[in-house]
């Protein structure tokens, strides 16, 4: 079975430790998270500081307004360069999200890069490329826009 890879490369006019404190903090998430996607935190007592090990459970509705329970795991931090994101319950049959900062001049550079795989064995596989990763696509271009408006235009 395929293992499909997304990646998105964004710069941003912000110094790395506020990239880093902006991105790691999970609170975060529903501010750049498409609306009708319904995403909430559920965790109780959340750790205001990422860590490896780090388990996160959210609400969301990735398809149809279904609402579903995604838990992911903080597997990888060093900061203030990259973390890792996996889900050990959710919509994905494999979700490895990896998530990169590098100083630039004027700012960083911003890079995603996602593993995953859709569930359904074989009927997964025909739909990702239809559904699955143009859903992704669509979440990124929206947390592109979010982040120009909350952090400005690169130059």
């Amino acid at each position: 079975m395929k293992i499909f890879e997304y990646r998105q490369t964004q710069k941003l006019p912000i110094s790395i430790e506020k990239a880093w404190e902006f991105f790691s903090s999970p609170k975060n998430l529903k501010e750049i998270t498409p609306p009708y996607m319904g995403f909430d935190i559920t965790s109780q007592n959340l750790n205001p500081k990422m860590h490896a090990g780090m388990i996160i459970s959210y609400k969301v509705s990735p398809l149809l307004g279904i609402k579903m329970t995604w838990v992911t795991e903080i597997t990888h931090v060093q900061e203030p360069n990259f973390f890792v994101d996996e889900q050990r319950f959710g919509p994905y049959s494999l979700w490895h999200h990896q998530h990169h900062f590098k100083e630039i001049e004027n700012g960083i550079e911003m890079t995603d890069i996602i593993n995953y795989k859709a569930p359904l064995g074989i009927l997964g596989q025909i739909v990702t490329p239809f559904i699955v990763t143009p859903k992704l696509q669509e979440i990124f271009d929206h947390r592109k826009k979010v982040l120009l408006d909350l952090f400005g235009e690169y130059k």
